[in-house]
């Protein structure tokens, strides 16, 4: 839901910005890279040494370039298939680098096995998710099914929490720092739920394109 409403709410307020860039000759797959750097540089220096806060500004203002590398491909009326992989490859390096980085802190100084795990298995069902709907669109499926907890949503809660629990940092109460793991664990179940989700929509569409097919062959026959 907020990967529809919300981006193209930003969509349209990044469309000024992205026309400034393509005047100055920047390119959309430029802009991709240099998103994706930013975010994991973000992730993977603060992250770890605990500062959330600072960590979340730094990712967030890089998240962005993935409104606006594909505002400057539309604009500038050069869509196309090395494009969207690229970004949609790169997404998942970041994505990799947020949940990575909170894994390494409650590796180490965060000292919390648990929480660890949680951040990890946030990584890896995320990269599951996405293969899903990919993998069943490569052999013909529409995956019709957008999922309880999808990439924007996976990002709004966890650097929210992130950027709030380091706000310990200027002074607000410690209870705070609940906010992360509860975020963390809110991720983790809601990208089962997608998962399993998708993964039934993809058994069902399968079994539907099946009965057609065979059906068209029982009738050609």
């Amino acid at each position: 839901m907020l990967n529809k409403y919300a981006r193209a709410f930003f969509t349209r307020v990044l469309t000024p910005f992205a026309a400034f860039l393509l005047r100055r000759g920047v390119s959309p797959d430029a802009v991709t890279l240099i998103g994706t750097a930013g975010v994991v540089a973000g992730a993977l220096w603060f992250f770890p040494r605990g500062e959330f806060f600072w960590g979340t500004i730094t990712i967030t203002l890089f998240v962005f370039s993935d409104l606006v590398d594909g505002n400057m491909a539309r604009q500038a009326g050069i869509s196309s298939r090395w494009g969207a992989f690229l970004d949609s490859t790169l997404d998942r390096v970041a994505d990799a680098a947020i949940f990575g980085g909170l894994a390494l802190w409650y590796a180490g100084n965060g000292n919390d096995n648990a929480l660890c795990a949680v951040a990890i298995f946030c990584l890896a069902s995320g990269q599951v998710v996405s293969y899903t709907k990919a993998r069943g669109e490569s052999i013909g499926l529409p995956v019709a099914v957008n999922g309880l907890i999808e990439r924007a949503e996976r990002l709004v809660i966890s650097l929210v929490a992130a950027g709030l629990s380091g706000l310990q940092t200027f002074g607000v109460p410690s209870w705070i720092g609940v906010l992360l793991p509860i975020a963390l664990w809110i991720v983790a179940v809601g990208s089962l739920v997608t998962l399993i989700q998708r993964v039934v929509t993809v058994r069902r569409e399968s079994a539907e394109a099946d009965a057609a097919a065979a059906a068209a062959e029982g009738g050609a026959a």
